[in-house]
């Protein structure tokens, strides 16, 4: 099929049962339409930071070919595909984002002679109305997913050199080269491994772990936006209240407003109620919202660009703690104090941890329920109030909610904190309720509060501070919230 700048684009995705149209009818399709060129498009903001990411990948890889795919499409079902997503690392050196990214894409960065690399992005260019591709391939056409660019307006749009990704496979075949692995079907199986792979990969993740301008403001952008999400729950309460999954009510409400005000949620929520906030990744979301209880949210929105925020409010239901909640709350709000103070420059990334279960444990021991001294239970070989607070309180945040994963253990838990990281502070108590430990009405509550902090040059700048934290402004915002409605 041609695109309109003349590329002939050769696949053409149809469904099984599909009639083939008659030879009229074909012809007939390909006449009587306006011309509907886009207008001159303009470079987004982010194409001078994606420019500068890849000088730096770059130099570190001199002389070899790189590519970096944006990932095929996944199957729901039969012909039915999950809502799709670009890989990380080809968004954050393309710049492609928002409805732009589209399966099957591919940046390869093309060493020269005279050192560093020239930049092409392999798209599907545009179905053009010349062809039958437009009305008849069910994956592609422009009639079933929408518009595309034409190669001349992704040029435009991301200031890369862009070729037809049909040609790919053909351009790749015999040249050693470095891939991003286990996105790209077609990718993985041209290409032969090579001896830094591994390196490649660990390179890219750790490059991601000091956040640019471009990014702190896209991070600040979906904490905002999150922040609306929390709104909309706390006015759909009373009716969660009602409906025997009302988790799903509140699921839903936080889900619309993610998909209002960006990509859609950066991960699967978590609205546990009750004893299912005692279950750290409470993803069914089908229980009741009964007054009384506390609700956990942990939810973020994923903006167009794809940065994600990541944070956790435990909310009472019907507007005001308990005094056995209460205590506990204050417990966690504590720790986390202590968890951002310990957020600085020259820090180890492990003293966040240190710090909040420091207090976690005074907190229990003063409770009775600890059977050491807080002191004793922070040595590694006891640790025995980890039994109501199991996890670790940071995580690297950005393209992904656990960011730059493949980072080696002394670039992430043993690393010194920079300027620019950005972090979650998370500390949680998770009482069962079926512990003896605790009297009757402590059993069954879970809290955690998660925020999302970036490292400055004195210390850290919470990015969610404008999501109410303290219990007593919790209940005003909720109060304040629903009598508003």
């Amino acid at each position: 099929m041609n695109n309109e700048s003349g590329e002939v684009e050769t696949t053409t995705t149809k469904r099984v049962h599909d009639q083939a149209p008659s030879e009229a009818y074909a012809e007939f399709m390909k006449t009587g339409w306006i011309a509907s060129d886009l207008p001159e498009l303009q470079p987004l903001e982010v194409v001078t930071y994606a420019y500068m990411r890849r000088q730096v990948l770059s130099a570190a890889f001199a002389g070899i070919r790189l590519v970096i795919p944006s990932g095929n499409a996944k199957v729901r079902a039969n012909d039915t595909d999950y809502v799709y997503r670009p890989d990380s690392a080809f968004a954050y050196y393309s710049g492609v984002q928002g409805s732009d990214a589209n399966e099957d894409a591919v940046l390869v960065m093309e060493p020269l002679p005279e050192g560093g690399h020239e930049t092409y992005l392999y798209i599907h260019p545009r179905s053009t109305r010349d062809t039958d591709a437009f009305y008849r391939d069910t994956h592609y056409g422009e009639l079933w997913v929408g518009r595309r660019y034409t190669l001349s307006e992704a040029q435009s749009r991301y200031q890369i050199t862009t070729r037809k990704v049909n040609d790919l496979k053909d351009f790749l075949t015999g040249t050693p080269a470095l891939v991003l692995r286990g996105s790209d079907r077609m990718v993985d199986a041209t290409v032969t491994t090579h001896a830094r792979e591994e390196e490649f990969a660990v390179f890219i993740s750790e490059q991601r772990l000091t956040k640019d301008e471009y990014e702190i403001r896209e991070m600040q952008r979906a904490v905002d936006a999150t922040g609306f999400g929390f709104n909309d729950v706390i006015l759909t309460l009373p009716a969660a209240a009602e409906h025997p999954r009302g988790e799903r009510i509140v699921e839903g409400a936080f889900y619309g407003r993610a998909r209002l005000e960006g990509h859609g949620v950066g991960y699967n929520t978590i609205a546990a109620s009750g004893s299912h906030a005692c279950v750290l990744h409470w993803t069914r979301n089908d229980g009741p919202v009964n007054h009384g209880d506390l609700i956990l949210l942990d939810a973020g929105i994923e903006v167009d660009s794809f940065y994600t925020a990541d944070i956790t409010r435990t909310l009472p239901i019907s507007g005001k703690f308990s005094p056995a909640q209460r205590a506990l709350y204050m417990l966690v709000y504590e720790a986390q104090l202590a968890g951002f103070a310990a957020v600085k420059p020259g820090a180890v990334f492990s003293d966040i941890n240190k710090a909040c279960q420091e207090v976690l444990a005074k907190g229990l021991a003063d409770m009775g329920v600890l059977t050491v001294t807080a002191e004793e239970s922070m040595k590694p070989e006891v640790g025995l109030h980890r039994r109501w607070t199991l996890h670790g309180v940071s995580h690297h945040l950005g393209l992904d909610v656990h960011d730059c994963a493949k980072a080696r253990k002394e670039n992430y838990t043993d690393a010194v904190l920079r300027e620019g990281m950005i972090l979650t502070v998370e500390p949680g108590l998770y009482i069962q309720p079926d512990d003896e430990l605790f009297t009757p009405e402590y059993r069954g509550i879970g809290i955690r509060i998660e925020d999302d902090v970036v490292v400055t040059a004195d210390g850290c700048v919470n990015l969610s501070e404008r999501i109410p934290r303290h219990p007593d402004a919790v209940e005003e915002w909720i109060r304040t919230l629903q009598q508003a409605r």
